[in-house]
């Protein structure tokens, strides 16, 4: 399953296959924490790329999105890469009357980009510096970053890091505006809990565009727009060309102590079960024992506050169920902690799995990347307040291996939530799942065209309907299910055949925070210039 070889990148789980290859970072502020060079001439910035479907660079960059199911037709793209830049192409595509969307690293899931209705693309991929701004005590990070770029950044500057994505290869500039979550998310919250500022470049109601830095401080006139990116999920304000982050509890003006500091090295582990040795019993049993040891275990005290896991359940034809993660090898008893998380999530079960680990510094096992061709895919996705109900573990065994799943490439992912994401209140920021132990993630992909697709999207979307039956089909918030997140976007959660439940999409991606974002929807893009599929309304 293409999509799936894709992000096994997730807790390094690819490095123990010793198949990933270290990301360079071309393009990276120099990243030193030593005294700075004498003042020189500042390089010119290269210009404003503009070009059409006649230009050879016309298909790389319309192909640049993971999901190879979407490709745009817009009539140009702009490749821009300064903040100046994207207020020029806006203000064009504005006075043209053309719809705008933007690309960082392209891994939006659906169309929202390559939609047949985007006439204009804005591709930030060459903004990708990364400083320190000593005039506002945060560290500086462009859009078109990846994220490895920004791990090396940070970490071999000055030992720091930003709790954000496990997968290297994405882009910083839609993954934040989700709320940014990863391997060091239990132990040290969101990225948006560590954003100090955003510059963004926004259009007000007479079809002006300019760019608008906004901050946290809730004395901020513009903090309202800073509020909006703190979760409220990519193409709904404007365009961000510059995050600031910094941890709201820091002191002082040394770099070195105003973000989180990463772990030397981290133990990374595997976990296999063949589905030849896992009957139904066995089966539920393990997906139960792993919910209940995340529901005891994700406090933001817990001594496994370190730990990053996936558990990656795959229908019955691909032959293994694999349980991956990493903690810090810094701790005495990392291999300890590790080897009794394991058994506990196997035990009982009779089906006894084959473990590997290794120690590896820490940057190595962040920031790798294998490199992938784009594939037709589908995400839906549900947080979990708690382990699933045995209805539902019924449903999930007879969904990943019945005969509905035979010759299906598909898969479930149980991540590890919790922990520090849960000590901030819900209307801090825009994420309003504060909560959760655990992120839901359904996924399917094919070869081919969109035709070959049928089969797994009606497998995919009767699985979601029948683990959710309860509720509509969805995960509306309530006991176990805490709703979806916006950054694996899902319009099926639009549809009112596949969403019965009578919960409005916004609220299962936003709870009570919408009624907000569409009043910042309405100050800062009154026009709705910047839309899409799952698009925040403006307030009437």
């Amino acid at each position: 399953m293409a999509e799936v070889k894709r992000r096994t990148l997730l807790a390094g789980a690819a490095a123990l296959g010793g198949t990933a290859a270290a990301v360079a970072a071309p393009g990276i502020a120099a990243a030193s924490p030593a005294a700075p060079a004498a003042p020189s001439a500042p390089a010119a910035s290269p210009a404003l790329v503009t070009l059409g479907p006649d230009d050879p660079r016309y298909s790389s960059l319309t192909r640049r999105g993971s999901n190879g199911r979407f490709v745009g037709k817009p009539e140009r793209v702009h490749v821009v890469s300064t903040t100046e830049q994207v207020v020029a192409a806006v203000q064009r595509a504005v006075r043209d009357g053309k719809r705008i969307a933007v690309r960082s690293g392209g891994h939006c899931f659906e169309n929202f980009v390559d939609d047949p209705s985007v006439r204009v693309l804005i591709d930030t991929s060459p903004m990708r510096a990364v400083r320190y701004d000593a005039a506002r005590r945060a560290f500086a990070v462009e859009p078109g970053a990846l994220l490895g770029e920004v791990y090396r950044s940070l970490f071999l500057g000055w030992g720091v890091s930003i709790p954000a994505g496990a997968t290297a290869e994405v882009g910083v500039g839609g993954h934040v505006l989700g709320g940014g979550y990863g391997t060091l998310s239990r132990r040290y919250g969101l990225s948006v809990d560590h954003l100090y500022a955003v510059e963004v470049v926004v259009v007000d109601r007479s079809g002006r565009a300019r760019s608008v830095v906004a901050t946290r401080d809730p004395e901020d006139p513009h903090h309202d727009l800073w509020w909006a990116h703190t979760g409220g999920g990519g193409g709904n304000f404007g365009i961000v060309t510059c995050y600031w982050f910094r941890d709201p509890a820091a002191k002082g003006d040394d770099p070195a102590r105003l973000l989180p500091k990463a772990p030397a090295s981290v133990l990374s582990f595997s976990a296999t079960w063949n589905w030849k040795d896992i009957d139904e019993r066995a089966f539920t049993r393990l997906v139960r024992n792993h919910g209940t040891w995340h529901e005891h275990n994700s406090a933001p005290d817990s001594p496994y506050a370190d730990l990053f896991s996936v558990l990656m359940l795959s229908t019955r034809n691909t032959g293994t169920n694999l349980l991956v993660g990493h903690l810090d090898a810094t701790t005495p008893d990392a291999e300890r902690r590790m080897r009794a998380y394991v058994d506990a999530v196997a035990s009982g079960t009779g089906a006894k799995p084959t473990v590997q680990h290794t120690v590896r510094p820490w940057l190595e096992a962040v920031a790798l990347v294998q490199e992938t061709s784009p594939a037709p895919f589908k995400v839906k996705c549900g947080y979990l307040r708690k382990g699933y109900t045995e209805r539902q573990l019924t449903a999930l065994h007879h969904n990943m291996a019945g005969p509905a799943s035979e010759n299906i490439s598909g898969a479930l992912w149980l991540v590890s939530y919790g922990g520090k994401v849960n000590t901030v209140a819900p209307d801090a920021t825009a994420v309003a799942q504060r909560d959760s132990i655990l992120k839901a993630i359904y996924m399917t992909s094919w070869e081919g065209e969109e035709a070959a697709g049928a089969k797994p999207l009606a497998w995919l979307r009767a699985f979601y309907r029948d683990i959710y039956a309860d509720t509509g089909g969805v995960p509306v918030p309530g006991e176990v299910s805490d709703g979806s997140f916006i950054n694996y976007p899902d319009r099926d959660l639009a549809d009112p055949k596949l969403n019965t439940s009578g919960v409005p999409w916004h609220t299962l991606y936003y709870k009570g925070n919408y009624a907000r974002l569409q009043r910042v929807k309405a100050r800062w893009d009154p026009r709705d210039e910047f839309r899409h599929g799952l698009s925040v309304r403006p307030a009437r």
